[in-house]
């Protein structure tokens, strides 16, 4: 099996992608593709969030200007979404796009996939293979009967062959399905078969609630087994929404450490203050503190200090008040529940 330590190293402009790079969070723009301004806002602000690669959809030739804006306003590197057309490819790798997804079945004949490989290559341009179990080749569901996890991974290796028949192999695969096992068990058989990077995703996983469980499944259960060289969490919602979900993600496998990771008791009949609302604004509160160190929210003394003892600070409460405590030893005893945030954020930044 390739884990993400032993895939191909590739890079989407200065992004290293496989080959032990840090796992990357991408997302993609759902603006109109041909508002300009909205895209450039929504990017920016995918940028501002943590996204490390942002997509956006090129299907016909008047996108190229909004591409060509994406490309003038923000600084991470910008994907290209083709399909069918394998003249916007060519077209975006000219306004300068970073990467570039396509089908290699369903831009046309041969020489069209060959057109696209040598331009890439010329620009050393990655191209990213999407694979869906909804839209297989006739072929390959015919022998296989249906998308199985085999299916997709055999349309992932043809389109694969198709661009190294024209000496490419600046590539990276993807194979989403909207079945989260259908979507892990392909990418598991791609890992043992397949040395390039693997985009990790379960496409059209939902809204929010159902879409960050899917995606926690499928990609947290890959990548805990060294699977996974970059991500999307995709949520029928603001894309923004899918870059925290990807960095919560992240932070809780211990895979990225951009920040304070949190734990918090579920609460019970001993709790005396308002834990729920205390976590809740916590969360909030500090999330742009770059300190990777692990706070604790917990609901009284019993599992305070000592169950929450592996955190580096946190508080525990008791009758309309609390205690601070830091690397397991209590530093301040009965602070009024108002003051609690205010005096543990005094001593995170100490930190």
């Amino acid at each position: 099996m390739y884990t993400n330590a032993d895939t191909k190293r590739i890079y989407a402009g200065p992004l290293a992608i496989g080959g032990g790079a840090p796992v990357s969070i991408q997302s993609m723009l759902c603006a109109h593709a041909h508002d300009i301004e909205g895209n450039v806002a929504q990017a920016l602000a995918l940028q501002e969030a943590g996204c490390d690669i942002v997509r956006v959809s090129v299907p016909d030739i008047e996108t190229i200007k909004t591409v060509e804006a994406l490309k003038q306003n923000i600084t991470i590197p910008l994907v290209a979404d083709i399909h069918f057309d394998w003249r916007l490819a060519i077209e975006s790798v000219a306004a300068g796009v970073d990467k570039v997804r396509i089908n290699p079945g369903n831009i046309g004949d041969e020489s069209k996939v060959k057109e696209v490989a040598r331009v890439c290559r010329d620009k050393n341009i990655p191209i990213r293979i999407g694979v869906n179990s909804g839209s297989l080749e006739k072929e390959i569901l015919a022998s296989y009967g249906s998308a199985t996890p085999e299916a997709m991974v055999e349309s992932g290796l043809y389109h694969i062959s198709l661009l190294e028949k024209y000496d490419f192999d600046n590539i990276v695969l993807s194979l989403k399905s909207s079945d989260t096992k259908r979507m892990y068990d392909a990418y598991v058989k791609a890992s043992e078969k397949c040395r390039y990077p693997l985009h990790l995703g379960v496409t059209e996983a939902g809204t929010e609630n159902m879409g960050v469980i899917k995606s926690a499944a499928g990609i947290g259960g890959l990548l805990l087994r060294g699977i996974g060289d970059t991500l999307r969490i995709s949520l029928t919602d603001e894309p923004v929404k899918e870059v925290a979900a990807a960095k919560n993600l992240l932070k809780a496998l211990g895979i990225r450490n951009d920040g304070i990771k949190f734990v918090s008791c579920p609460t019970c009949g001993r709790t005396e203050i308002d834990l729920i609302g205390l976590a809740k604004q916590a969360e909030e509160r500090f999330a742009n503190i770059d300190k990777d160190i692990t706070v604790a929210i917990m609901g009284c003394v019993v599992n305070g200090p000592g169950e929450a003892s592996a955190a580096d600070i946190g508080i525990a409460g008791g009758k309309d008040c609390g205690v601070i405590f830091k690397g397991g030893k209590i530093l301040y005893n009965k602070v009024p529940e108002n003051k609690l945030l205010d005096l543990l954020e005094e001593e995170i930044n100490k930190m």
